[in-house]
Protein backbone atom coordinates (compact mmCIF):
# COMPACT_ATOMS: atom_id res chain seq x y z
CA UNK A 1 0.00 0.00 0.00
CA UNK A 2 1.36 3.38 -1.01
CA UNK A 3 1.65 6.10 1.62
CA UNK A 4 2.22 8.84 -0.94
CA UNK A 5 0.07 11.89 -0.26
CA UNK A 6 -1.50 13.45 -3.37
CA UNK A 7 -2.32 17.13 -3.56
CA UNK A 8 -5.11 17.16 -6.10
CA UNK A 9 -7.23 20.17 -7.09
CA UNK A 10 -10.61 20.47 -5.39
CA UNK A 11 -13.66 20.47 -7.72
CA UNK A 12 -16.28 23.20 -7.68
CA UNK A 13 -19.12 24.29 -9.95
CA UNK A 14 -20.41 27.69 -11.04
CA UNK A 15 -23.43 28.74 -13.10
CA UNK A 16 -24.32 31.50 -15.47
CA UNK A 17 -28.08 31.83 -15.28
CA UNK A 18 -29.43 34.07 -18.02
CA UNK A 19 -32.69 35.99 -18.17
CA UNK A 20 -32.87 37.92 -21.45
CA UNK A 21 -29.81 40.24 -21.41
CA UNK A 22 -29.12 39.77 -17.68
CA UNK A 23 -27.19 37.23 -15.65
CA UNK A 24 -27.73 36.24 -12.03
CA UNK A 25 -25.00 37.20 -9.56
CA UNK A 26 -24.60 36.84 -5.84
CA UNK A 27 -22.82 39.08 -3.36
CA UNK A 28 -20.48 36.81 -1.38
CA UNK A 29 -21.18 36.50 2.33
CA UNK A 30 -17.78 34.99 3.24
CA UNK A 31 -14.10 35.33 2.42
CA UNK A 32 -12.37 35.02 0.12
CA UNK A 33 -13.80 37.98 -1.78
CA UNK A 34 -16.43 38.82 0.85
CA UNK A 35 -18.98 41.39 -0.42
CA UNK A 36 -17.86 40.98 -4.05
CA UNK A 37 -20.06 39.87 -6.92
CA UNK A 38 -19.73 36.25 -8.03
CA UNK A 39 -21.49 33.60 -10.02
CA UNK A 40 -23.58 31.24 -7.90
CA UNK A 41 -21.75 28.00 -7.19
CA UNK A 42 -19.73 26.01 -4.71
CA UNK A 43 -17.99 22.78 -3.84
CA UNK A 44 -18.92 19.38 -5.23
CA UNK A 45 -19.83 16.96 -2.44
CA UNK A 46 -18.39 13.47 -2.23
CA UNK A 47 -20.33 11.04 -4.49
CA UNK A 48 -22.12 13.93 -6.22
CA UNK A 49 -22.14 14.53 -9.97
CA UNK A 50 -21.15 18.05 -11.05
CA UNK A 51 -24.57 18.44 -12.70
CA UNK A 52 -26.26 17.66 -9.39
CA UNK A 53 -23.88 19.93 -7.49
CA UNK A 54 -24.63 23.03 -9.54
CA UNK A 55 -28.40 22.54 -9.35
CA UNK A 56 -28.06 22.14 -5.56
CA UNK A 57 -25.70 25.11 -5.15
CA UNK A 58 -27.93 27.46 -7.18
CA UNK A 59 -30.97 26.34 -5.16
CA UNK A 60 -29.09 26.82 -1.85
CA UNK A 61 -27.79 30.30 -2.73
CA UNK A 62 -30.72 31.71 -4.73
CA UNK A 63 -33.76 29.44 -4.02
CA UNK A 64 -34.16 29.04 -7.80
CA UNK A 65 -34.64 25.75 -9.63
CA UNK A 66 -32.61 25.65 -12.84
CA UNK A 67 -32.19 23.48 -15.88
CA UNK A 68 -28.78 23.15 -17.46
CA UNK A 69 -28.26 24.20 -21.07
CA UNK A 70 -24.57 23.45 -21.65
CA UNK A 71 -21.14 23.32 -20.06
CA UNK A 72 -19.38 26.61 -20.77
CA UNK A 73 -15.97 25.29 -19.74
CA UNK A 74 -13.55 24.12 -17.08
CA UNK A 75 -11.37 26.71 -15.35
CA UNK A 76 -8.33 25.26 -13.62
CA UNK A 77 -5.70 27.98 -13.18
CA UNK A 78 -3.98 27.05 -9.89
CA UNK A 79 -4.12 30.74 -8.89
CA UNK A 80 -7.84 31.29 -9.54
CA UNK A 81 -8.65 30.84 -5.83
CA UNK A 82 -6.38 32.20 -3.06
CA UNK A 83 -7.21 29.30 -0.71
CA UNK A 84 -5.70 26.49 -2.79
CA UNK A 85 -5.84 24.87 -6.22
CA UNK A 86 -9.56 24.78 -6.95
CA UNK A 87 -10.97 24.04 -10.39
CA UNK A 88 -14.49 24.77 -11.51
CA UNK A 89 -16.87 23.39 -14.11
CA UNK A 90 -19.04 26.26 -15.34
CA UNK A 91 -22.55 25.61 -16.63
CA UNK A 92 -24.94 27.80 -18.58
CA UNK A 93 -28.47 27.42 -17.28
CA UNK A 94 -31.88 28.98 -17.08
CA UNK A 95 -34.60 29.10 -14.46
CA UNK A 96 -37.30 26.44 -14.62
CA UNK A 97 -39.96 28.99 -13.64
CA UNK A 98 -39.41 32.30 -15.47
CA UNK A 99 -41.49 34.16 -12.85
CA UNK A 100 -39.69 32.78 -9.78
CA UNK A 101 -38.00 35.35 -7.55
CA UNK A 102 -34.42 34.77 -6.46
CA UNK A 103 -33.80 35.08 -2.72
CA UNK A 104 -30.32 35.30 -1.18
CA UNK A 105 -29.58 32.33 1.07
CA UNK A 106 -26.67 30.19 2.34
CA UNK A 107 -23.37 31.80 1.16
CA UNK A 108 -25.10 34.66 -0.68
CA UNK A 109 -25.55 37.97 1.13
CA UNK A 110 -27.57 39.42 -1.77
CA UNK A 111 -28.79 38.56 -5.27
CA UNK A 112 -28.82 40.75 -8.34
CA UNK A 113 -29.62 40.43 -12.01
CA UNK A 114 -27.00 42.41 -13.91
CA UNK A 115 -27.42 43.47 -17.51
CA UNK A 116 -24.49 42.27 -19.62
CA UNK A 117 -24.18 45.79 -20.99
CA UNK A 118 -22.97 46.98 -17.56
CA UNK A 119 -20.58 44.13 -16.72
CA UNK A 120 -17.49 46.32 -17.23
CA UNK A 121 -18.65 48.65 -14.43
CA UNK A 122 -18.18 45.92 -11.77
CA UNK A 123 -15.48 43.89 -10.06
CA UNK A 124 -15.89 40.16 -9.56
CA UNK A 125 -14.58 37.45 -7.25
CA UNK A 126 -12.14 34.77 -8.38
CA UNK A 127 -11.79 34.60 -12.19
CA UNK A 128 -15.48 35.28 -12.75
CA UNK A 129 -14.86 38.26 -15.06
CA UNK A 130 -12.95 35.93 -17.41
CA UNK A 131 -15.75 33.38 -17.18
CA UNK A 132 -18.39 36.03 -17.95
CA UNK A 133 -16.31 37.30 -20.89
CA UNK A 134 -16.10 33.72 -22.20
CA UNK A 135 -19.86 33.41 -21.72
CA UNK A 136 -20.46 36.57 -23.76
CA UNK A 137 -18.46 35.01 -26.63
CA UNK A 138 -20.40 31.76 -26.19
CA UNK A 139 -23.67 33.69 -26.27
CA UNK A 140 -22.79 35.34 -29.59
CA UNK A 141 -21.99 31.94 -31.10
CA UNK A 142 -25.29 30.58 -29.77
CA UNK A 143 -27.42 33.63 -30.60
CA UNK A 144 -29.85 31.54 -32.62
CA UNK A 145 -30.64 29.49 -29.50
CA UNK A 146 -31.28 32.54 -27.31
CA UNK A 147 -33.27 34.48 -29.90
CA UNK A 148 -35.60 31.52 -30.36
CA UNK A 149 -36.13 31.27 -26.57
CA UNK A 150 -37.07 34.94 -26.00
Amino acid sequence: MSTKLYKNPIPTVDAIIQRESEILLIKRKKDPFKDMLALPGGFVNEYEKVEEAIVREVREETTLEIKLVEILGVYSDPKRDPRKHILTVVFVGETVNKNAKAVAADDAAAISWLDLEFIDNHSFAFDHRKIINDYMKWRISHSTFWSSKN
